[in-house]
C-alpha cells in the first residue's frame, strides 16, 4: 500500500500551513502501517475546517451534521462491525455542539476512533472562541475575554468511562501516527486529542507554544492503566503539557454485549423471515 492509495485527487483547501494537513497526512500514514485498506474504512466528519477531509481521504465517508459524527460512526459500526470505523471531529464540533454524543458514545465503549482537530476555535467560522479556548481568550464574539473556564476533553473522556484516551500534537508528526495507530487498534471508544495550531486565528497556541512545552508521558514510564493518576495528568496545563496515552484498559464492546450481535452484525442477519404482522396490530 501507498499514501496515494487514499487520495481521491482533489485539491487540499486548507490555509497554507495549516496543521490540518499534518492530521491528514499521519491519519493516511498510520492506516498502512496497520494494512487497512480503503474499502474496510469508514470516516464520518463533523462540520468545520477538518470536515474538509471528506474529499480528501479516499474510504467510505460520510459528512454529519455540526456536532453529530459520533451517533453516525456508532449507527455504522452497530450495522457493520465488520468496518473500521473512525470519526474526525473539530473542537468547536464535538466538545461544544456534540458534547453529549462525546460522553455518551464514551459511556457505551462502542469500538470507535475519535481524532478531534483540536485548535481552541471554531476555525472555520473565522476564529470566534471555542468551549477549549482559555479564559480571558479574546475574539470577534469575546471582545472582553471568555470568562468560561475551559472544557478539558480528557478528563472528561476518562470520567465518561472511554477506554483509550490519548493527546497528541500536529507538530510531532511520528507520534501522532502513533496515537492514532494505537487508537484505531484499540477496541472501544478511543480518543486522539490533537492539539492543532490554528495559524489564522489562534496567534496563542502556536507551534512554538506546544514545541516548548509538550512532552511524552511513555518517556516517562507512566502507568496508563492507572485512572487517578490519569485524571491527575489530565489536570496538567502549563509550563509542561503531556501528550500521549493517558489511560487504556481492556472491556467488553458495546457491539459485543447484545447476544444478537456477537455472532452476526446487523446486515448480515436477513429479515425476511421476520414476521412484523403482530407488531403492527399493536402499534398502528
Amino acid at each position: 500500500m501507498k499514501i496515494e492509495d487514499f487520495d481521491l485527487g482533489t485539491q487540499a483547501r486548507w490555509c497554507p500551513g495549516c496543521a490540518d494537513f499534518n492530521i491528514w497526512v499521519t491519519v493516511r500514514q498510520a492506516l498502512i502501517e496497520l494494512n487497512i485498506q480503503p474499502h474496510e474504512l469508514l470516516a464520518v466528519y463533523g462540520i468545520g475546517c477538518h470536515g474538509h477531509m471528506a474529499n480528501m481521504l479516499k474510504c467510505y465517508g460520510f459528512e454529519s451534521l455540526h456536532g453529530r459524527s459520533l451517533p453516525v460512526a456508532f449507527g455504522a459500526k452497530l450495522a457493520n462491525r465488520n468496518l473500521n470505523v473512525i470519526a474526525v471531529a473539530g473542537d468547536g464540533d464535538c466538545y461544544g455542539e456534540g458534547m453529549s454524543h462525546f460522553i455518551n458514545t464514551a459511556r457505551t465503549n462502542a469500538d470507535i476512533a475519535l481524532i478531534v482537530h483540536n485548535n481552541m476555535v471554531y476555525g472555520l467560522t473565522t476564529g470566534q472562541a471555542s468551549p477549549t479556548s482559555a479564559k480571558g481568550y479574546k475574539s470577534k464574539v469575546t471582545p472582553d475575554g471568555v470568562f468560561d473556564v475551559p472544557v478539558n476533553p480528557i478528563a472528561l473522556a476518562i470520567s465518561a468511562g472511554a477506554t483509550f484516551v490519548s493527546r497528541a500534537f500536529a507538530g510531532n508528526i511520528p507520534h501522532l501516527k502513533q496515537m492514532i495507530a494505537e487508537a484505531i487498534k484499540h477496541r472501544g471508544f478511543a480518543l486522539v486529542d490533537v492539539l492543532q495550531p490554528c495559524i489564522t486565528y489562534n496567534k496563542i497556541n502556536t507551534y512554538e507554544f506546544y514545541y516548548k512545552r509538550v512532552y511524552r508521558l511513555q518517556d516517562e514510564n507512566f502507568d496508563t492503566g492507572d485512572k487517578m493518576k490519569a485524571m491527575e495528568k489530565a489536570f496538567e496545563w502549563g509550563d509542561r503539557i503531556p501528550i500521549g496515552i493517558f489511560y487504556r484498559e481492556e472491556r467488553e464492546t458495546y457491539e459485543e454485549s447484545f447476544p444478537q450481535l456477537k455472532e452476526k452484525s446487523l446486515f448480515e442477519q436477513g429479515i425476511s423471515n421476520v414476521n412484523v404482522d403482530r407488531l403492527m396490530e399493536e402499534f398502528v
